[in-house]
């Protein structure tokens, strides 16, 4: 007789958790990374020792303050990996360690809770695995970014304090020194270069010319580039080269963004702070030379930019190819006179047609459109400004004031909402009701506000009230003034030789021509 024996299956094997963590410090210091190295080894330990659990990779950033995640390598092939299918789980310490701002937080567990990857958080006792909706993270995201700017303004707070004191360690360099142990060290390589600079500066060359030496020599740049106009003149401008620094020429605002330092913030000022690299009779002498040559050009000695020397400039557009035009001189026989002309013309006439345009041509248009104007005053300019008035509301400043003042207090309640929510306070039912009502009332508020004059209307306006004015005052032109043109022309579209547009601050286009001289 037969034996029939029955093969039971195998018993399949429980597939293992892959889980990983994500560790960070904010800064490079000794005992930041040994806290970082102590994550590391907890979290380790911790995922070794659940059973049904495996070590998908510990991920960590070091060293890094910023507050969005593209400046986090590490959180982002942790994100990487887990679109690969290569993790199944995440932990992490805190929010405050995962994301630095609501904004990256919300985003990240969205795109891992579609991905089926939940993530828990230790200190705030959070698995996204397990949550309804994502409303206790918005707000734990909150609170973290609340942190972050907490941390922020102590560091500032001892940024400041470093500065008082005069106890600072140096953070860039600037060309012509490296930075060793916080403190700046003369590099006699880029060092001669500077000194360099500061001799040409007292033999009168500016700082284009200065520049475009510099590449022609070869000389190096910090990053390898060109040398630049701008570039050269903060060189000289430059309080490090006679040793001394100012310290906190930038600072950072509340949304984390840089600002140059206009008095925003409190700067010091530290005298014989290091090694110069010039003689403070050198650097005050070139800053004279420096001022010297940008009135003579007529340059910003703040930016280097070159200001308007006339009033046309700046606001001639060549109505063929949208370019600027520059003022220059003609030679005509014995004549001589400035007119301007289309830089892409100047550049390449195939690419540009448009013939230069005297500068008297400019100026008779002118006066003929202000005495039109000033003939057609009520027809023309008081019919527009009646337009003007008749299409929105007139600004009340103390109505926008209590809708601004409103807005601020209904979201203040939102957030003490949803802080009485998440103590157990409130119920969900009555806080979604109390949140509704309150957002009914802020988009009325905000459909109120949006009816008010735009600042391009009120600046329309206002333009248009002080051009009726200037009218009044006076009625016909007969020389060119060129501050009523400056006050009240936006830009001037050459069509041709003899025929412009004028395009005026309070709205207005209006066209002229004039006579050619034959």
């Amino acid at each position: 007789m037969k034996t029939v024996t029955k093969i039971m299956p195998d018993k399949p094997k429980k597939k293992k958790l892959r889980v990983a963590a994500y560790c960070r410090v904010s800064t490079s210091f000794d005992d930041q990374l040994t806290s970082l190295e102590t994550q590391k080894s907890h979290y380790e330990e911790y995922i070794k020792s659940k059973r049904g659990w495996e070590l998908a990779g510990i991920y960590f950033d070091e060293g890094i303050t910023g507050t969005k995640k593209e400046v986090r390598p590490g959180l982002q092939q942790l994100i990487t990996d887990c679109e690969l299918g290569k993790i199944d789980y995440i932990i992490t310490k805190s929010l405050s360690r995962f994301a630095r701002n609501t904004t990256d937080c919300i985003e990240m567990v969205r795109k891992l809770m579609n991905l089926g990857i939940p993530i828990y958080f230790e200190k705030e006792n959070i698995d996204t695995g397990s949550m309804q909706d994502e409303f206790l993270v918005t707000l734990m995201g909150s609170l973290a970014e609340q942190e972050s700017r907490s941390i922020s303004d102590n560091q500032k707070w001892s940024y400041q304090e470093r500065f008082k004191s005069g106890n600072y360690k140096a953070g860039y360099a600037p060309y012509g020194y490296t930075v060793t142990d916080g403190k700046y060290i003369v590099n006699e390589e880029e060092a001669i270069w500077v000194r360099y600079i500061f001799e040409q500066c007292l033999a009168g060359k500016g700082a284009y010319t200065i520049a475009d030496d510099l590449n022609k020599r070869q000389a190096p740049t910090k990053r390898g580039g060109k040398w630049a106009e701008s570039t050269v003149r903060a060189v000289l401008r430059n309080e490090k080269y006679i040793g001394d620094c100012l310290v906190q020429k930038t600072y950072m605002d509340d949304e984390f963004k840089r600002h140059v330092n206009h008095g925003e913030r409190d700067q010091y000022y530290l005298q014989d702070d290091h090694q110069p690299i010039i003689s403070r009779k050198t650097f005050e002498a070139a800053a004279r030379m420096l001022d010297f040559l940008g009135k003579e050009k007529n340059v910003d000695p703040q930016g280097g930019r070159s200001l308007n020397r006339y009033p046309f400039s700046g606001k001639i557009v060549c109505g063929h190819c949208g370019k600027h035009f520059q003022r220059r001189m003609q030679y005509t026989g014995s004549l001589v006179y400035p007119s301007w002309a289309c830089r892409q013309h100047l550049a390449d006439v195939s690419k540009c047609p448009q013939k230069s345009v005297k500068e008297t041509a400019l100026q008779q248009a002118f006066i003929v459109l202000m005495n039109k104007l000033s003939f057609g005053r009520k027809p023309i300019l008081e019919t527009l400004k009646r337009a003007l008035n008749g299409n929105t509301f007139q600004q009340d400043p103390e109505k926008m004031e209590a809708i601004n003042r409103r807005l601020t207090e209904c979201r203040i309640q939102q957030e003490q909402l949803a802080d009485f929510l998440h103590k157990g306070y409130l119920p969900s039912h009555a806080y979604n009701t109390e949140m509704a009502k309150l957002k009914i009332e802020m988009d009325t508020l905000e459909k109120q506000r949006s009816v008010q004059r735009s600042p391009e209307q009120m600046a329309q306006q206002k333009n248009l009230d002080e051009l009726i004015q200037y009218l009044k005052e006076f009625p016909m032109q007969t020389a060119f003034d060129g501050e009523a043109f400056t006050r009240f022309v936006d830009h001037i579209l050459v069509l041709s030789q003899t025929e412009f547009t004028f395009h005026l601050k309070c709205g207005l286009n209006l066209t002229e021509r004039v006579k050619t001289d034959g």
